[in-house]
């Protein structure tokens, strides 16, 4: 008699752990979103440098987000399973440099990534290394400067909208969708790219869904080595 109490209690175990994994899965696919970090600080809300100093002129990490195929997301998916700062000890200085918090007051990016494991992380069946490491693999595999420099795109000029995302799909493979912000003098500029990418994390992907674009036909690619190095001291 214990024996089959025992066993059922397991497999009411079993069940409901593959209800929570069933519930992690349930998205269609991953938005790998970058930012460039000059179009970041030329805006009505300007930036503060990480305590780590001004990044290099490089796209940087937004975050990878899970999405639906309706243009839906999910978020916050498990309280329990929260940002652990341990996990990731060994991932820390490739996160400074590729992955940097931009808001103000300065930081040291684990508010920033904390946010973003427990907002969209957790709604994974990804741990947390996983997660974060799957992302910085996919902004090496993307190398979106270096893709845009070949194509002849360079900071500090102005570019057709359509050229960037012509580039970019020739370098990648795939459509990327762009989202720009507005300057100090009303231009539009390159602001972030939108990358698919399938369920685990390990490929881009045609994309299902764009998000909705708001850019000119002309936008600005800002340099960010000639902005001045003032954004640290607020």
């Amino acid at each position: 008699m214990m024996k089959v109490k025992n066993s059922t209690w397991i497999q009411l175990l079993v069940l409901q752990y593959l209800l929570i994994l069933c519930a992690l899965q349930d998205f269609d696919f991953f938005y790998f979103v970058q930012q460039w970090p000059a179009s970041y600080c030329d805006s009505r809300h300007s930036c503060c440098y990480p305590k780590t100093g001004k990044p290099a002129e490089d796209f940087s990490i937004h975050g990878l987000w899970p999405n639906y195929n309706n243009g839906k997301w999910p978020s916050n998916c498990d309280r329990k399973n929260s940002f652990n700062q341990s996990e990731v000890s060994d991932l820390v200085s490739r996160m400074q440099k590729d992955w940097p918090t931009l808001a103000c007051p300065s930081g040291d990016g684990f508010k920033f990534w904390s946010h973003e494991g427990d907002k969209h992380g957790t709604c994974t069946t990804l741990d947390q290394h996983t997660y974060f490491q799957s992302a910085l693999d996919l902004k090496k595999k993307a190398n979106l400067l270096q893709v845009l420099k070949n194509a002849g795109i360079q900071p500090g000029k102005f570019y057709s909208l359509e050229s960037v995302k012509q580039a970019i799909e020739e370098g990648i493979g795939y459509a990327p969708s762009i989202e720009c912000n507005v300057d100090s003098s009303g231009n539009n500029q390159l602001f972030q790219v939108y990358l698919c990418v399938n369920t685990s994390a390990s490929n881009f992907i045609k994309c299902p869904v764009f998000p909705h674009e708001r850019c000119g036909s002309e936008i600005e690619f800002p340099s960010f080595s000639d902005q001045l190095d003032s954004h640290d001291e607020l």
